[in-house]
């Protein structure tokens, strides 16, 4: 199936929707620790970010600083599409909401300050309906 690149349609469909739990960013040296499963990792000349449950960290003793709420638009944008993640982050940002964005193959996934994750999705819930 291909994703969708029409900006219009992308942001109309796209459908946020907060996954359960509590997201950190981390970084490790070489191999991902026994026991964590993290659902984003980036591998960085620094070492390799993952991006995990915080329940997984702590076991893990894995030092961070961010908590996050993750968000995913269930839109299938087609990596090529022009406009979708500036215009989410220019949303957010008028709301005063950092936003840290991974482009899945399928589905773009949003990290947002966790104690502010629901008010995240009202605020692309809104965007939505302006496009609808």
């Amino acid at each position: 199936m291909t994703g969708e690149t029409d900006l219009g349609i992308l942001l109309s469909a796209m459908r946020p929707r907060l996954n359960p739990g509590r997201y950190v960013f981390t970084t490790v040296d070489g191999a991902i620790p026994p026991g964590v499963r993290p659902v984003v990792t980036v591998a960085e000349e620094e070492g390799l970010t993952l991006v995990l449950p915080q329940q997984e960290a702590d076991a893990a003793g894995l030092a961070y600083e961010y908590v996050a709420g993750w968000i995913t638009l269930r839109v299938h944008s087609a990596l090529e599409a022009v406009g979708l993640t500036a215009a989410v982050a220019r949303e957010l940002a008028a709301a005063g909401l950092s936003c840290n964005v991974v482009a899945g193959f399928h589905h773009d996934h949003l990290f947002v300050p966790y104690e502010r994750a629901a008010e995240a999705v009202a605020v692309l819930e809104d965007l939505a309906r302006r496009f609808a």
